[in-house]
């Protein structure tokens, strides 16, 4: 799954420089605004026959101010079991939170990492969410699932619908 990814606005444009860049500048200017902010990292992915499209999100909330948000879209062919598949998930938003984990603990930012896994155990992603939460834990990072992962189970599933 390790790739370039190209990253956009909800709007739909495209960032041309790399992710790192846009979010510090994004950070100097919230910032310098006065506003206080909280990022979400989640993914979600669709089956779309052979092909299971994959939409990880960086939503950054303005505490009382609203917020925005961008995406990365991949598509992945590939047979896999529904745990296999939150797993990739999971891994593709670690990804992420990873490479601007400095950046946000640098401007005193809080990070969660949202997984689109069920805690009920009568949903098939249920599966997955040991793993899940001990990775996410394990590498640090403030673990969220469904109901309360809305960055995934909210705006990453909009993206790949």
């Amino acid at each position: 799954m390790k790739q370039t990814q190209q990253w956009r606005k909800l709007d739909g444009t495209r960032i041309v420089r790399p992710i790192e860049d846009e979010i510090r500048s994004v950070l100097v200017r919230e910032k310098e605004a006065g506003h206080e902010l909280k990022v979400c990292i989640g993914t979600d992915s669709q089956v779309k026959g052979e092909d299971i499209d994959f939409a990880t999100v960086i939503v950054f909330i303005r505490k009382g101010k609203g917020g925005f948000m961008y995406i990365a879209d991949r598509t992945v062919r590939k047979k896999m079991s529904v745990k296999e598949r939150m797993l990739m998930e999971v891994a593709a938003s670690v990804d992420t939170a990873y490479r601007l984990t400095r950046l946000f603990t640098r401007y005193g930012v809080d990070m969660e990492v949202h997984a689109d896994i069920n805690t009920n155990p009568s949903f098939k992603s249920n599966d997955a969410l040991k793993e899940a939460m001990g990775y996410i834990l394990g590498m640090g990072f403030a673990f969220r699932a469904k109901p309360h992962a809305f960055a995934s189970s909210s705006c990453a599933n909009k993206m790949v619908q």
